[in-house]
C-alpha cells in the first residue's frame, strides 16, 4: 500500500537541532479524485499522550491544484514516546491534478519539525465525492450528482444483553444485526443511507472495557482499538454498497449534565476526540453527516428539577461545530437532534447546515414540520427517527399492522416533502423481522425516477383529495409525480384534483410489487380505500 518516498527524507529542520520526522511511505497505486489515498509518518517525538493534540500533533498540509491550501489532522498508531512511533494520514482529493504537500508535527503547542515537500497526481475520479446541501430536496455530491437519502436507523450491532422487554431474543440474535448483514440488505433492499451511534456499546473508541459487545475488547489504550477497528470496516463496507451515513458521535466517556458543557477540560477532551474521528475517518465519502447528540434536549431535562439551561446548550454546539469546521479539510455537514423540545437558537447556528428533530406516534405531521422549520430557519430540514409508537415497554406485535402502515406511510411523507433525507424509522430489528424494510425499494426506484427527470429540481404541486385523504405532488422537469393516502376502509377516493401544467397525456400507477409504473388507463385518479397509491404524470 505504501512505498517509501527517498525525495522526502530529507527534512527540514525548524526549531531543532535534530530533525524529529524520520520518514514517510506514499501510496504505492495511482491516487484518484476521490479516491482514498493513504500515507504512513515516522517521527521521534516526546508526549504523555500522542492523541492530545496539545502535546503531540501531527498535520499534512497540502496544496490543491487549484492553489487552495488544505490542512489535514493525521493520527497516531503506534511506538513509544521519545523512540520511532507511525503515523498516519488519510485523503481523499478532491481535485483532479497535482497536489504539493509536506508535513507539520508540533509539540506543546510549537512547531518542531517540518518535512520536505512531496507531489502527487490525483488522476481519473473514482465516485463522485462527498456529499454538500444542495437545497431542502437534495444532496449534490462533489462532481454536481444529485442524491437523495433512502434509509432507516441502524444505529447498533446487537447487544450481548439487550434491554427490550417482548424483543430480547430478536435483538440479541448476532447472526443477523450486524452491520456485515444489515448494510448489504438495506442496500438489496434500494436504502442508500442511514444512521449510526457512536456509543458505549457501538463503535466505543473511548472506552476501555464493559461495551455489553462482545465485538470490543478491552484495552488501556486512550482510543480503544478493537471500537476504531470494527468502524474502519463498517466505512470500508459502506462505501462498497453505495450507502451514505450520519454518524451520532454522542459525548463519549467523560462528564455528563452541565459540566458537559461547560467545563474547560471536558470541550479540550471533546476537541481532541472530535480531531481523531477527522483525521482517521474523515476521508470516507461514506460519512454524510457529523452529528453530535442524539436528542440533545433529553440530555437537557435528565434532571428534570435541575435542567440545563439552554443557552449552554446552544453556545457548546456553536463552539464545537465551528471547531469542527476548522479541522474538516472535506467540509462534511454537520448536525444535531432534538426529541421533541426545541432548545432556542439552536436551529440558527451558522456553522449546522442541518436541522433535525424526531417524531413519534405523530408520521401525519412529517411533512408540515419539514416545511415549518426550513421556512423559519432557512435550512434543510431532517426527521432522523420516526414511528408509529416510541415505547419500548410495548409489544409491537399487537398492533403489528399500525407499526408497518406507519413504516410505509412515513417514507412516501417524506419523499414527497423538501427533505434531503426521507424520515429514517426507529425499530430495525422488528421490521426487518417482518421484512416491513423491503418496502423501501419501491421507494427508492420512485425517488431514481424523480432524480433523472428532474436533474435534482422539485417543484411543489398543489394536490388535494377531500378531507379524510392525504395527497401530494411534486413537479420533475417534464413529469409530476402525485401521492394519494385513502385511510379510508370503505371507498374509493376518486376526487382527486391536481394544479399541474400537465396535460395528464399518460397516468402511470407504481406497481410496488416489481418497483414499474403501469398504465392506469384513466384520465382520472382514483385510489381504493385503505391503500396509498403512487402516480406518474405526463
Amino acid at each position: 500500500m505504501w512505498k517509501t518516498a527517498a525525495a522526502i527524507l530529507a527534512l527540514l529542520v525548524t526549531c531543532t537541532l535534530e530533525a524529529q520526522i524520520t520518514g514517510v511511505e506514499v501510496p504505492s497505486g495511482k491516487v484518484r479524485q476521490y479516491g482514498r489515498a493513504d500515507f504512513r509518518i515516522s517521527l521521534t517525538g516526546e508526549w504523555s499522550n500522542p492523541f492530545l493534540s496539545g502535546e503531540a500533533a501531527l498535520d499534512m498540509v497540502l496544496t490543491a491544484p487549484s492553489g487552495g491550501q488544505l490542512r489535514l489532522p493525521c493520527f497516531f498508531i503506534s511506538g513509544e514516546s521519545g523512540s520511532r512511533s507511525t503515523w498516519e494520514a488519510r485523503f481523499t482529493p478532491k481535485e483532479k491534478g497535482q497536489y504539493r504537500y509536506h508535513f507539520e508535527y508540533s509539540e506543546n503547542g510549537s512547531l518542531v519539525s517540518v518535512s520536505q515537500e512531496g507531489t502527487f497526481r490525483a488522476r481519473a475520479p473514482r465516485g463522485h465525492g462527498m456529499l454538500r446541501p444542495g437545497g431542502n430536496w437534495i444532496l449534490r455530491y462533489d462532481d454536481g450528482t444529485p442524491f437523495r437519502g433512502i434509509g432507516e436507523n441502524l444505529c447498533w450491532e446487537s447487544r450481548d444483553n439487550d434491554d427490550s422487554r417482548f424483543f430480547k431474543a430478536l435483538h440479541e440474535q448476532h447472526d443477523r444485526f450486524n452491520y456485515d448483514v444489515m448494510l448489504p440488505s438495506l442496500a438489496g433492499n434500494g436504502g442508500n443511507f442511514c444512521r449510526m451511534w457512536m456509543c458505549s456499546w457501538n463503535f466505543p473508541i473511548d472506552r476501555h472495557s464493559g461495551f455489553n459487545n462482545s465485538r470490543y475488547s478491552p484495552s488501556g489504550d486512550y482510543f480503544n482499538p478493537s471500537a476504531a477497528e470494527r468502524l474502519d470496516h463498517v466505512l470500508s463496507l459502506a462505501e462498497k454498497l453505495g450507502i451514505k451515513i450520519m454518524l451520532c458521535m454522542g459525548p463519549g466517556e467523560g462528564a455528563e449534565g452541565e459540566e458537559f458543557f461547560t467545563s474547560a477540560a471536558e470541550k479540550e477532551r471533546y476537541r481532541n476526540r472530535l480531531r481523531y474521528i477527522v483525521a482517521r475517518w474523515g476521508y470516507s465519502p461514506s460519512i454524510a453527516m457529523w452529528e453530535f447528540f442524539n436528542e440533545v434536549d433529553n440530555v437537557q431535562f435528565r434532571d428534570a428539577d435541575n435542567p440545563i439551561p439552554p443557552e449552554e446548550i446552544t453556545a457548546w454546539h456553536s463552539e464545537m461545530a465551528a471547531f469542527l469546521k476548522s479541522i474538516d479539510p472535506y467540509s462534511h455537514m454537520v448536525t444535531t437532534s432534538i426529541s421533541h423540545r426545541d432548545v432556542p437558537g439552536l436551529n440558527d447556528i451558522e456553522e449546522i447546515d442541518v436541522n433535525q428533530k424526531h417524531i413519534y406516534c405523530n408520521t401525519s405531521s412529517i411533512p408540515g414540520t419539514v416545511t415549518d422549520y426550513e421556512s423559519r430557519h432557512g435550512k434543510p430540514y431532517v426527521i432522523g427517527e420516526f414511528g408509529y409508537e416510541w415505547d419500548w415497554s410495548k409489544n409491537f406485535d399487537d398492533f403489528a399492522d399500525g407499526m408497518q402502515d406507519d413504516f410505509r406511510r412515513g417514507a412516501w411523507l417524506g419523499l414527497f416533502s423538501p427533505t434531503p433525507v426521507t424520515p429514517m424509522s426507529w425499530w430495525w430489528e422488528w421490521f426487518a423481522d417482518k421484512g416491513t424494510d423491503r418496502s423501501l425499494k419501491a421507494v427508492r426506484y420512485v425517488s431514481d425516477r424523480m432524480l433523472a427527470a428532474g436533474k435534482g429540481e422539485f417543484s411543489p404541486v398543489g394536490a388535494s383529495a377531500g378531507e379524510k385523504a392525504t395527497a401530494m405532488a411534486v413537479r420533475c422537469g417534464k413529469r409530476t409525480y402525485l401521492y394519494v393516502w385513502n385511510p379510508s376502509g370503505e371507498k374509493p377516493v376518486d376526487d382527486v384534483t391536481l394544479d399541474s401544467p400537465a396535460q395528464r397525456r399518460s397516468i402511470r400507477k407504481l406497481d410496488s410489487g416489481s418497483c414499474r409504473f403501469r398504465p392506469f388507463g384513466k384520465k382520472a385518479i382514483s385510489v381504493p380505500p385503505g391503500e396509498g397509491c403512487i402516480f406518474e404524470i405526463r
